[in-house]
């Protein structure tokens, strides 16, 4: 029994097949925006501490 792929599911396939390098590209453009390096305690702590406190009601 064949299993049913969706239009969208094919057009993806066949995308790949044409373009091997796309899936490469999508996961360092994710790299770029997306995954970074983990903060220093010493660079979380000067954050903290730069922050400006907000009033309780903002509009007054």
């Amino acid at each position: 029994m064949a299993q049913y792929k969706s239009t969208i599911s094919l057009f993806l396939e066949e995308l790949k097949t044409q373009k091997p390098e796309l899936e490469q590209a999508q996961q360092d453009g994710r790299a770029l925006l997306w995954d970074k390096a983990p903060i220093s305690p010493e660079d979380q702590k000067r954050a903290q501490l730069a922050r400006i406190k907000q009033k309780a009601y903002v509009y007054q």
